[in-house]
């Protein structure tokens, strides 16, 4: 990977680290996502929902969604850490690829820590595709 000389407007090009960074939060905000909907299968299914074994592999997958985020959050922010800040890149093709305004606002923001879901919105609250 170079350094200086990658492609892209001067512009557009922002600091390698801090992108993974921002994709380490909304990694962990994913993780906090699914993790939340466990709970709410469990009262939903009633307790019987324990009993059944394709139910069981379902809450497995939950909770093996949930450690993949935040292993691979985890991955990326120690790597992030050994990664030149002066490594620039253009983001402006990737970002026109994510199809959620939020997370694409997060992602390209410039914020360190930006959140693309709204964590405390209230019950009842959706929105219209």
């Amino acid at each position: 990977m170079q350094n200086e000389h990658l492609a892209g407007n001067q512009d557009t090009r922002e600091e390698l680290p801090e992108i993974l960074m921002r994709i380490v939060s909304e990694l962990h905000d994913v993780a906090y996502l699914i993790e939340r909907v466990e709970p709410h299968l469990l009262e939903l299914g009633g307790p019987k929902v324990l009993e059944h074994p394709d139910s069981l592999k379902v809450l497995q997958g939950i909770d093996l969604a949930v450690q993949k985020a935040r292993g691979l959050a985890e991955f990326v922010d120690t790597i992030t850490g050994t990664i030149p800040s002066d490594w620039m890149i253009d983001m402006t093709t990737a970002l026109s690829l994510v199809k959620l305004a939020d997370m694409q606002k997060a992602l390209g923001a410039g914020l360190r820590h930006g959140h693309s879901q709204p964590l405390v919105k209230a019950a009842g609250d959706f929105d219209f595709f």
